[in-house]
């Protein structure tokens, strides 16, 4: 398989979304990431989007179980917009995605507050499963049906507890998760406001935003999110906090 760098510099220099009505975006990310002590961490990386520029999300859950998002842009247009109901704090603030080597991924917030490396590897399973995403129609990949049965399969074959790969999200729109392409989180190391929290593991109770799981061993994809608005357009508004200001994102590869 081409290594993860590779990959993620291609999209970024190459930024696409699928075709659809739907609200779409497109990119890499992890998954999720449990540690021992409590907290949960999830990256998403988004090159492209339907709803405006791309955009950088860091997702932490403390041990008290409170969520705060770290997002590049505003919740308007980012992941709060589809899961703030869940949020207790928004703050947009620049990120920082360095590549410091084929599979070792930088990512700090600028001011400092998050500041977690992680290595990335991969197994028999997760080439097969990339094989497999990567070839899949599109039209397979839209089938709620196939979604639901993949899912299934693939929280069994990773053993990474309940995978959800379509389901509502916290401010009840509809999603269809495409990861396309997977790998494992092998490392890490994480600083959140200068304070080590410790070694990864499985949580006692898996984690979860509405109907969105976060594995219970670190997952790195590559993939892209349909969203489908929620059916009484009077609840369309942005729920969850706002943010303090807008700033920009940027990225290096090597």
């Amino acid at each position: 398989m081409r290594e993860p760098e590779e990959l993620a510099c291609e999209v970024e220099e190459s930024p696409t979304l699928p075709s659809g009505s739907d609200e779409r975006v497109a990119g890499y990310g992890i998954t999720g990431l449990p540690f021992r002590s409590g907290h949960v961490l999830g990256l998403r990386r988004w090159t492209a989007s339907s709803v405006g520029e791309g955009f950088t999300s860091i997702w932490h859950r403390n041990p008290q179980g409170r969520w705060t998002f770290h997002e590049s842009a505003p919740s308007e247009v980012a992941c709060t917009r589809y899961f703030g109901a869940d949020v207790e704090r928004a703050r947009v603030v620049p990120i920082d995605l360095r590549w410091e080597g084929s599979s070792r991924l930088r990512i700090t917030t600028q001011d400092s507050v998050v500041d977690w490396t992680v290595q990335i590897g991969s197994s028999l399973m997760t080439r097969a499963i990339s094989t497999i995403g990567s070839s899949l129609p599109l039209a397979a990949w839209r089938s709620r049906p196939i979604l639901k049965t993949m899912g299934h399969l693939a929280g069994r074959a990773l053993r990474v507890g309940t995978v959800k790969l379509t389901g509502l999200t916290s401010n009840g729109q509809h999603f269809d998760a495409n990861p396309m392409r997977i790998w494992y989180v092998t490392e890490s190391r994480v600083l959140v406001e200068g304070e080590d929290i410790g070694p990864v593991g499985a949580l006692a109770e898996q984690a979860h935003m509405a109907d969105f799981y976060f594995p219970q061993r670190g997952i790195f994809t590559m993939g892209r999110v349909f969203v489908a608005p929620k059916a009484r357009p009077e609840q369309d508004e942005v729920t969850g906090p706002r943010p303090l200001e807008h700033l920009s994102w940027s990225w290096l590869c090597r």
